[in-house]
């Protein structure tokens, strides 16, 4: 007999793939795409830190928020040269984080980017009360913030950004045609901000230096402020990601008075406690 016979053809074990077998495999596929999706993802979102930054010009009131924050009222501050950090109680529950105030002097300020690595928020303090008068220099400096945000590595998930509109007490009545303090600050600030950011965008893109757009009187060519579409530079349109704005007070206690005002009862910051709260 030939042997040639009793060896049976490769293709008599090749079973035929009917559509429910190839809908498993495509479902096996998907559900694999889906998984490391989720591995990427999750690993991204674990590289955030878990401390406030507190940043922002001199005297924008960012220590005496602190102090409210720890001591649960507001104490006499002086300006600092160095980063001072203390613990924040958040809730009840025991929830806390690590809270750093970065000193708002033009010549230590970028410490804050030390500090990025373990940032999960940055609130960058502003005094509405002098906005005005001051505008470019407050936005030389979130400039730079913006600048270093979207400078991070991919690996690192960008800390959430909050401008604190602070010193809403300070304003006249006369300026706050708004039943609404609040919204009123916000408003002129975002207002402020947007106008003077969109300076320093529109001289960079013609090629103009903007070291008369600050304080500093540095030359600057850094990035950050772009936004989609191609319209002026605007908040909602930021590629950096999303901003919050918030506006708050708060009154320091004089060091002959005591105050028996808890944090949850200072009104002034509850807005920057629930921002925290939702964040962390």
């Amino acid at each position: 007999m030939d042997g040639t016979h009793l060896a049976p053809s490769l293709s008599a074990f090749r079973l035929p793939i009917d559509g429910v077998e190839l809908a498993l495999w495509s479902l096996a596929a998907a559900l694999i795409v889906l998984l490391v999706f989720v591995f990427v993802n999750r690993r991204g979102r674990s590289t955030r830190g878990s401390a406030l930054l507190l940043v922002g010009c001199q005297d924008a009131g960012k220590t005496a928020i602190l102090s409210t924050l720890v001591y649960k009222q507001t104490l006499p501050t002086h300006a600092s040269l160095q980063t001072n950090q203390s613990i924040v109680s958040l809730s009840p529950q025991g929830k806390s984080i690590r809270a750093l105030d970065v000193p708002g002097h033009p010549r230590v300020r970028d410490q804050y980017k030390d500090f990025l690595p373990d940032a999960g928020a940055i609130a960058f303090v502003i005094d509405v009360s002098t906005i005005s008068r001051n505008g470019a220099a407050v936005a030389e400096h979130l400039h730079n913030v913006l600048h270093a945000l979207t400078s991070l590595p991919p690996s690192q998930t960008p800390p959430a950004l909050l401008i604190v509109a602070h010193k809403t007490d300070l304003l006249q009545s006369s300026a706050t045609p708004s039943s609404s303090p609040g919204a009123f600050a916000i408003t002129r600030v975002k207002t402020i901000l947007e106008r003077e950011l969109e300076k320093r965008r529109s001289s960079q893109s013609n090629g103009v230096g903007i070291e008369n757009l600050g304080e500093d009187g540095e030359t600057s060519d850094i990035g950050g402020l772009e936004c989609a579409g191609n319209g002026p530079f605007r908040f909602d349109d930021w590629e950096g990601g999303d901003v919050s704005f918030i506006a708050t007070s708060c009154k320091v206690t004089k060091r002959n008075e005591t105050s028996e005002k808890t944090l949850d009862e200072n009104e002034g910051l509850t807005p920057l406690l629930e921002w925290l709260e939702d964040t962390f």
